[in-house]
Formats: structure tokens, sequence, C-alpha cells
């Protein structure tokens, strides 16, 4: 059945990506839905619904919570307010705020299934698009359709296995060793590097989210790229360690949120509010891959090297044994000084 389901949901994120109508099923209603990022006007047309979805977090941004049907925590459903796609873009997308500051009044309505409209949001994230469709009641049949519960197993960490290994030398190390791990419903496949030569004793272990713009492209605005190069040698002058590389890129909102987010930091927003403005919570990640992935390598007792205690307590729910949270400090320019400021002081870093 997990099986099944998961691949029932990857069906539908890809609908969602490519800006078809899919349909989602939970145990308290169905809705249909289109996602507003990949939908055209004659995709809507056809739809035949003005009715707009958005995250939680969205709706407390455009001041909607004080309305009854928007009190509860979750996704919020607006009647009658995106007439066309650009419409619905300039409520889902906070870049458009300012250029649309006179937004609504809005009128919430019951979303229709609440389960499925928190699934919906989940799914979003996971395809790497904003939180926000237009929806309808479900009617008639439906080309693409999965269930919550279906959306659970797509993200299920034991759907993860091992797929290849290999000799890599690094600047670290030359002899490294690189392995690949792979979900069959999953496009990305996350990587873990071994520094050293394995021994009883537990090792240094790494969780570094994919930065593209920091790893690759030397980004000053973070510090990832430094961080990744400082774990790696670290992991070099002890007796062994793992590198956990997961493809969970801008916090697990995806590349181009990541970007979206930037640009509202730009505005004058910190990290956390620039997440919160585009709908998703301020950390999105799913740790249990990691969990999965020392599980596979036979690693049940590992030494954090991590400024973030949420991590610890993360890893230890997947059932890893933290022995010691080691910190990694390093200098700050004048570029990432507020991003580091903004990790200590609302999301918990400490060294």
């Amino acid at each position: 059945m997990t099986a099944i389901g998961a691949r029932q949901a990857a069906r539908a994120v890809d609908a969602l990506r490519r800006g078809w109508p899919f349909r989602i099923e939970g145990p308290d209603g169905a809705v249909d839905l289109l996602a507003v990022e990949s939908a055209r006007d004659d995709t809507l047309a056809e739809f035949a619904s003005h009715d707009v979805l958005l995250s939680g977090e969205r709706a407390v941004t455009l001041k909607l919570t004080n309305q009854r049907a928007a009190a509860t925590p979750g996704p919020v459903r607006l009647a009658n307010a995106g007439g066309t796609v650009a419409a619905a873009l300039a409520i889902a997308d906070p870049a458009l705020d300012l250029a649309n500051p006179l937004k609504g009044p809005f009128r919430t309505v019951a979303t229709g299934g609440e389960t499925a409209a928190a699934a919906a949001m989940t799914m979003a994230r996971h395809a790497g698009l904003l939180p926000a469709f237009f929806v309808r009641e479900a009617t008639g049949p439906a080309e693409t359709c999965c269930t919550a519960t279906d959306v659970a197993a797509l993200l299920d960490p034991s759907r993860l296995e091992m797929a290849a290994r290999a000799r890599l030398p690094v600047e670290a190390s030359e002899t490294a060793e690189i392995v690949a791990f792979r979900s069959p419903e999953e496009a990305s496949d996350h990587v873990a590097l071994i520094i050293g030569k394995r021994d009883a004793a537990p090792p240094v272990v790494r969780l570094h989210s994919e930065c593209l713009t920091g790893d690759v492209l030397g980004s000053l605005k973070c510090d990832c790229g430094p961080q990744l190069h400082a774990a790696l040698h670290a992991m070099a002058d002890a007796p062994w360690g793992v590198l956990l590389y997961l493809r969970q890129e801008g916090r697990g909102i995806g590349l181009v949120n990541k970007l979206r987010a930037y640009a509202l930091q730009d505005q004058g927003y910190d990290t956390v509010d620039a997440n919160l403005r585009l709908g998703f919570p301020v950390e999105a990640r799913d740790f249990a891959i990691a969990g999965r992935m020392l599980e596979l390598l036979h690693i049940p007792r590992i030494r954090l090297m991590t400024n973030n205690p949420e991590k610890v307590a993360r890893l230890e729910k997947e059932g890893v044994e933290v022995v010691e949270r080691i910190p990694l400090a390093l200098p700050t320019n004048k570029y990432n000084e507020q991003y580091l400021a903004t990790k200590r002081d609302r999301t918990g870093h400490q060294l």
C-alpha cells in the first residue's frame, strides 16, 4: 500500500508542477486543486473556480486570521479571490506585495477538507512551488488523484535505499568514499561522503542541506560554503567522519523559493519573516532522511557537528544517539552578519 500510495502522490506532484488539475482526498473531504504558480488562464477557465487556497503562514501575513473560517491553524480558503492567474499570483507571491499593496477585502470560507488542504501545502513545498492553489469541491472523475495518506507515503524515509558507492578523492581526503541514496519516487538523490577509516568510535557527522548559491557559487549571503569545507577538514583531522548532503535547498522550500526569500531580504525582512511571508514554515527540512541514511550506513552513534540544537533533537527522535554536539564557528562578513544573527536570535543556533 505504501509503494502504491507514494506513486499516486508522485503523479500528483508531477501534475502540480505541470499546471494540471489534481484531486486530494482526506477523511474530512476531498478537493480539486490547480497550483497558482504553474496554472495558465485557459486551464483556469476549464477548472472553473476562482477560490484560492493559501497556507496558514501566508494568511497571517495577509491578516486574514481574524475571520472565523481562518481562525484555526492551517490552510485558508478565499472565496472568489482569483479571477485570473495574475490576480491569484498577486495574492500568493510576496514579491508582488509592494506592487499590489491594497489587497482584499477577502472573505474566507471552509476549506472543504482540512486534511486534504494541509497535504496540498506539503506537496507544494515538495515541488518547490508557492503554497497557493485554485480550489473547488471535488466533482466528477479526476484524471490524477491521491489521498493525504499517499502524500505521507511519498515522504516516508523508509523508501530511501542505498543506490551506489565509489571512491572519491577530495581536497580534504584523498581516500574519501561517496555513497548515493535514492527513493523510487524522488528526482533528487541524497549523498554521504565518508572521510577517514571507519573504527568503533562514533564518527563526526555533519548534516549539510544543499545550497547551490553558497556551496557552488560562493555566495556571501550565507555561511554554507565555508561550513561545508570546514566540516570536511575537521573530519579529516578526526579518526573518521561522515558528511550527509541532503538535497533540501533553502531549508526545504526549494531553490526558486529561496531566491524569492532573498528578494524579500533585500526589502528588509530577515530569513524567518521572509519564509513566513512566502507562506512556508521557518523550518521545512526533513531530518528523518538523515536518520535513514545513517541507518543504512550502520551508524547508530554520532558526534554531530552543528550549531543548531534542534538537529540534535530531531536526529535523536529518529533513533540516532548523539553523544556529543560539536560547534562550528566561522568568521562573518558584512553580507551574512544579519543572517547569522537571525539564526542565533530567532532559531536557537548557538556555539
